[in-house]
């Protein structure tokens, strides 16, 4: 085990965390569509308000308001009902209480004190957030390493100063203030000490295990809302595949919260609930006259910028809108005039890494990407879906003991 997960405490990763502002559920849709833009993993909790405003919570109040997480998926699936689209205003003004999935058990409040360790293991067994006092004081943990936390070194504090501290067990009464840390936050304190944790970085995802294969898909002819059935709690994200001669499957796009996270969620709405999976991360492109479609596509659109004509007709709040591959968050590539390959590739494209590539590799490609998982594909072809890793898997592979030399498979080193 790596030292840095026993000397290290949660306090650590708080370091410049913004103070948490709840977000209600009695606030609507459309200021979630406005908050989750500057969310992290693109969820946002979602809390119960307080009873009286001037309660003191303990532990296990503020627990029970948590009410879930909710992701840009849920809002788009949301808005892709029937009659959200034939009300788009009023779906807007709808409550999230009644988007967000609850459970309760996405969040774990903690003690600033807590061993780095302890909190991934939460992390494995599927807590995505960690809610962690930000104002307490506290004497660090470490004989090994001077804590900072709050601006100050706490190895150097008077140890005298902390005789009246307050308790910070379970039971305690909470009187401060809060920060959130999600497991991009971990992974990002932990590509940071890749040193320390050698050689599992150079090892290969294989290797470690690390490859969860399964994972949810559906083929690119299938109708892109019926994705909504099929969507896992972690990752969220469902993989838009094409079959092979050989019975395999290739990746073309993917249908997922992260995907989704900063997009036009009325125009990826009506796109889900009447395109195919495959022309939904396709896109279409804003300059028809860039790549031809078949006429039953240009017809599907139509339709779409018809429906948005009669709305704004009907109500003058709503702006029509010309579905494309820019406004539902995609961008394929122009340059192509044929349908090919080549015409899934721009944003569109998912994240992929190879069987071979290495846990250090994986890591970063995440974080550069802010995206919550990588599709796996094999090492002789960058296409043919293997699997995918998202956090909960890295942070099983990285607490791993390290492997002996004779089991270590060689790791590529593309993407370090």
């Amino acid at each position: 085990m790596a030292s840095v997960f026993l000397y290290h405490v949660v306090g650590d990763l708080t370091v410049g965390k913004p103070e948490l502002v709840e977000f209600v559920e009695t606030e609507t849709v459309e200021s979630a569509i406005a908050a989750i833009g500057e969310s992290t993993e693109g969820g946002l909790p979602i809390w119960k308000r307080k009873s009286q405003m001037n309660l003191i919570e303990s532990v296990e109040m503020r627990q029970q308001r948590f009410v879930g997480i909710l992701n840009s998926l849920d809002i788009v699936a949301f808005l892709a009902r029937q009659e959200c689209l034939e009300d788009q205003q009023r779906a807007m003004k709808t409550s999230v209480s009644q988007v967000v999935v609850p459970n309760s058990s996405l969040l774990r409040q903690v003690d600033p004190g807590t061993r780095l360790i302890d909190a991934l293991d939460m992390m494995k067994q599927g807590v995505k957030r960690l809610l962690v006092p930000k104002s307490m004081v506290w004497k660090g943990m470490s004989k090994r390493f001077s804590i900072l936390y709050n601006g100050k070194w706490l190895k150097n504090l008077d140890p005298s100063s902390t005789a009246n501290r307050p308790s910070t067990s379970s039971t305690a009464v909470i009187r401060d203030k809060y920060c959130c840390l999600s497991r991009e936050d971990v992974i990002r304190f932990l590509i940071g000490c890749l040193g320390a944790l050698a050689p599992l970085p150079l090892s290969s995802i294989s290797a470690l295990g690390a490859i969860k294969t399964n994972y949810r898909s559906i083929e690119a002819s299938l109708p892109a809302i019926e994705s909504i059935k099929k969507i896992p709690q972690d990752p969220i994200a469902v993989a838009v595949v094409e079959p092979t001669s050989d019975g395999q499957y290739t990746i073309i796009g993917e249908i997922s919260a992260v995907k989704l996270w900063k997009c036009d969620h009325l125009a990826a709405a009506w796109a889900l609930a009447n395109l195919s999976a495959g022309q939904f991360v396709m896109g279409v492109e804003e300059n028809a006259s860039s790549r031809p479609f078949p006429e039953e596509d240009n017809k599907i659109v139509n339709n779409y910028n018809n429906h948005n004509l009669n709305i704004n007709n009907s109500i003058g709040s709503i702006r029509p809108r010309k579905f494309s591959s820019r406004n539902i968050g995609f961008f394929s590539n122009t340059s192509s005039a044929s349908f090919g390959r080549s015409m899934y590739r721009g944003r569109s494209a998912p994240l992929t890494c190879k069987v071979t590539s290495s846990l250090a590799a994986v890591m970063a490609q995440m974080l550069s990407h802010r995206a919550s998982h990588v599709w796996v594909t094999e090492s002789e072809s960058e296409d043919v879906l293997v699997g995918v890793v998202g956090y909960a898997d890295i942070l099983s592979a990285v607490t791993k003991q390290p492997l002996q030399p004779s089991a270590s498979v060689p790791a590529s080193t593309e993407g370090l």
